[in-house]
């Protein structure tokens, strides 16, 4: 019984997160649909603001909940009322967010949502070391490390309120705070937690001493390479050696995790879904990109005007979150069978997908060279990027039709 409970509770929060995820790409193409058609009833930077929470908070942190408590909670422990309970009083304020920002941008109601939603975050943070961290496994590590993370980089979110009274938005110390979050929320709390997932699923038994390597390697590569983003407010030459140093762990780190995950990828030539290879492949191409990406960054010249243009910029946040992050959601959900593998509706969706996420960065890079080298825009950039945005909230709706006619079989 418990089971059956488990399976309709993780099948039901999946849709959710999903529904989440459709309207955070809604509002991305209607940005695009701002942009491309000059439409000004529509406030840009509200909608800005509510793409943004929506997809972090919305898609990527609820799933990662769902699936957290799902594969590292115990049986009789994720049945407990309070998981089902704070998943759903924390998507009220996902959908507090969804409205408030697109009619008010920051103001009182979406500070209050998002605040809300922040303090939600520690409550489940307690839950999960409280109910999960009896042994130390390599998976359990990594979930150790990603949970504090997520309660380390709210700390940026604290010094806002402060830094807006005493110094202004303009002030250096305010844009940190919000780089600060932005780093330690996608490079620490997102990434250590999909790895710890994937980690998870894939049942690998790493050797000790790589697994250990691996792990301080990234934490520490994790906190250095925080000094590039605050280069950009605070001129200090030592900010860009901390940098490099940190992107060098970075790659020695990611090279002891291939030498962990050897086995994996040996059993998953053979074994592996050809669709679940795919996935897996678009977030090994996404990894090694974002490494080659900010292994550029470490040019003085580049790491300067990187982050002053807005389509480099957008690009990588998208190659972290959509190609990385949420590749390995897919993966993690389609092997614990939440999505159905068997599903040809998921198999467009998936695809439909990767094709949108494709077309997006190549446009968003390619621009960003344009204006780097002086060519100025793209043709049929915005179109391109408008048919990308579609794409991308079909592939959405594809997979919940998929998810829904697997719930009514289930019923049935």
């Amino acid at each position: 019984m418990r089971d059956i409970f488990k399976i309709n509770t993780i099948t039901s929060w999946i849709l959710c997160c999903f529904f989440n995820f459709l309207i955070a790409a809604i509002m991305g193409l209607l940005m695009r649909f701002v942009t491309l058609f000059h439409f000004s009833n529509i406030k840009y930077s509200f909608l800005l603001h509510a793409h943004s929470h929506v997809a972090m908070l919305g898609w990527v942190y609820m799933t990662i909940y769902a699936l957290i408590v799902h594969l590292f909670i115990p049986k009789d422990k994720s049945c407990k009322p309070i998981y089902n309970q704070l998943f759903w009083i924390t998507e009220f304020t996902v959908v507090g967010m969804m409205i408030s920002f697109p009619v008010q941008g920051y103001a009182f109601f979406s500070i209050v949502f998002s605040t809300v939603h922040i303090l939600l975050s520690y409550v489940f943070c307690k839950l999960v070391w409280k109910d999960s961290f009896r042994e130390k496994t390599p998976e359990k590590k990594l979930l150790s490390a990603a949970i504090l993370f997520l309660v380390f980089s709210t700390l940026g979110v604290w010094c806002l309120g402060p830094a807006i009274n005493m110094l202004g938005k303009q002030n250096a110390f305010y844009q940190i705070a919000i780089q600060f979050f932005l780093h330690f929320q996608f490079n620490g709390w997102f990434l250590f937690a999909v790895f710890a997932l994937f980690l998870k699923q894939a049942k690998v038994n790493p050797d000790k001493e790589s697994f250990n390597k691996f792990f301080v390697l990234l934490i520490l590569s994790t906190f250095l390479t925080v000094a590039l983003p605050i280069s950009w407010y605070v001129k200090n030459e030592m900010l860009k050696w901390i940098n490099i140093f940190g992107v060098f762990l970075q790659i020695t780190a990611f090279m002891y995790f291939y030498k962990i995950l050897k086995p994996y990828v040996l059993y998953s030539k053979t074994d592996l879904n050809i669709r679940i290879k795919g996935i897996y492949g678009l977030v090994l191409f996404s990894l090694v990109f974002k490494i080659v990406i900010q292994l550029l960054n470490v040019m003085p010249d580049l790491a300067e005007v990187s982050h002053q243009i807005r389509n480099l910029v957008i690009g990588f946040i998208h190659l972290t979150a959509l190609g990385i992050i949420t590749g390995i959601l897919f993966g993690v959900l389609i092997e614990n069978k939440i999505l159905d593998n068997k599903s040809k509706i998921l198999g467009y969706g998936i695809k439909t997908f990767a094709l949108g996420y494709i077309m997006n960065e190549l446009l968003l890079f390619l621009q960003g060279i344009f204006f780097y080298s002086g060519k100025g825009k793209l043709f049929g950039y915005f179109e391109g990027v408008f048919i990308a945005g579609i794409l991308i909230v079909v592939s959405i709706i594809l997979i919940i039709i998929s998810i829904l006619n697997k719930k009514q079989e289930s019923i049935y």
